[in-house]
């Protein structure tokens, strides 16, 4: 059966996750003008597909794991037989393992991808090394209406707000660059030159101190101003000689500094492709009203200091005028609402307008969104049988592998000895059968 609609691949984890890959994903289904069937790889090939050709398919980049894809042998196999679908990709995190990401690219015919590296760019990166006819600039988040709503519900006034300065953020591999480090740095020095100036500060650049879901946007919400980075890194590995460099030099010396590896390494790689964006926590900032002290940089063109955010030099020369317009409790309003007026309620950083440029770019390639409601009908019914068993054998999968309860390690060693010889046979065939692991066959062959 041919289907002149989209046929969506993402992937996301039955556990917490962060809310903004759901809310890209879910963008298609709800503002495209093209029939769009979303199908998440963690549950599983749904069989049916065999029996369909879509005329589009886009790969989410929430399938494109640093060192595996989340794709398993089915969904490969699926891939190669649609020759004749029109096969978009979105990417992020594509500073390092790229010649994986460009075999990939090459080997199944990708016709178009939409990538957060700027056009000046895409000569050095994709136009050099893959075969990629279309490639487009995008931001890695927009605007939700859920986004909006929630903002409306739970934004506080600001004499209601008990942290004076929140951040959170997350340590990240020295071949990344100075700029992942910043990532840690901006957390560690506001907060050791701050400690004494009665401010009440919830920084935290712990892994394990990260926050999800809803508790996230209660956190910000909680908070009068939050630090805060370009989204990114400022070293591109684009031939993954830096990583594999920094692997080796590691594992002789795993004591080896940042500065040390800055000076043997680093330094000659650093800023050699622009890689810094904003990110989707400057728009949840900006919806909840929240004043931002970020970092200088560029923001993709959307921040702007003294208007969206206070700027905050990267050597910290500038701290205590920051702190004095921090205690400025009228500029900081007025910083929130330009922030709020400019990118949330304007709608131009919309996922709305963002799907809206997705769709023009298909129309102009000669897609047509109408489609016939027998197809419909019939793409529905697969859809919906195939969700209702797989869902049950997906919150199986994540009862016994992932879910976590009290005193869950001490249960599982009693009961191990006891199971293991009746029940892990089976669990290792289901787990084989519904997984998403590696391509096996062809793993060398496109290094994925």
């Amino acid at each position: 059966m041919l289907v002149n609609g989209i046929l969506h691949l993402y992937h996301h984890f039955l556990s917490k996750n962060a809310p903004t890959i759901l809310e890209h994903v879910y963008s298609f289904e709800k503002y495209s003008q093209f029939k769009v069937w979303s199908v998440n790889t963690e549950m599983g090939f749904p069989k049916y597909l065999n029996d369909m050709q879509f005329e589009i398919i886009v790969l989410h980049y929430s399938i494109f794991a640093t060192n595996y894809y989340r794709l398993n042998n089915h969904f490969i196999n699926y891939l190669e037989k649609s020759q004749s679908s029109y096969k978009i990709a979105f990417f992020q995190d594509e500073y390092h393992y790229c010649k994986k990401r460009f075999d990939f690219i090459n080997y199944f015919n990708i016709d178009c991808i939409y990538t957060l590296l700027e056009p000046c760019f895409f000569n050095d990166v994709y136009k050099k090394y893959t075969k990629v006819r279309e490639i487009y600039y995008v931001l890695p988040g927009y605007v939700s209406i859920d986004l909006v709503n929630l903002a409306s519900r739970i934004t506080k006034k600001f004499r209601n707000r008990s942290v004076d300065v929140g951040y959170r953020g997350r340590p990240l591999p020295f071949y990344m660059g100075e700029g992942a480090q910043e990532k840690v740095r901006i957390g560690e020095e506001f907060k050791k030159r701050a400690r004494h100036l009665n401010l009440k500060l919830d920084i935290e650049s712990d892994e394990k101190k990260r926050i999800y879901g809803g508790k996230w946007y209660r956190f910000l919400a909680n908070c009068k101003s939050v630090l805060g980075v370009e989204a990114g890194v400022s070293i591109f590995d684009v031939e993954d000689k830096v990583r594999l460099s920094y692997e080796q030099m590691i594992k002789d010396n795993p004591q080896i500094s940042f500065s040390e590896l800055q000076k043997k390494l680093l330094n000659k790689w650093e800023n050699n492709i622009y890689y810094r964006t904003i990110s989707p926590r400057h728009f949840e900032t900006s919806a909840l009203r929240v004043c931002q002290v970020l970092f200088e940089g560029k923001y993709s063109g959307v921040l702007k200091p003294y208007i969206h955010y206070i700027p905050l030099k990267k050597d910290f020369t500038n701290f205590d005028e920051v702190i004095k317009l921090l205690k400025d409790t009228k500029f900081c309003k007025e910083i929130t609402e330009n922030a709020y007026n400019d990118l949330i309620a304007s709608g131009e950083y919309s996922y709305q307008e963002f799907v809206h440029v997705f769709d023009e770019k298909l129309s102009e390639r000669g897609f047509n969104p109408a489609l016939s409601k027998k197809i419909v009908v019939e793409v529905n019914a697969k859809v919906k049988k195939f969700r209702l068993w797989r869902l049950l054998i997906a919150e199986s999968k994540f009862i016994i592998f992932d879910f976590n309860f009290p005193l869950r390690g001490l249960i599982i060693s009693l009961i191990r000895p006891v199971l293991k010889p009746i029940l892990w046979p089976v669990i290792t065939l289901l787990r084989n059968k519904y997984s998403n692991q590696n391509f096996e066959k062809k793993r060398i062959k496109l290094k994925i």
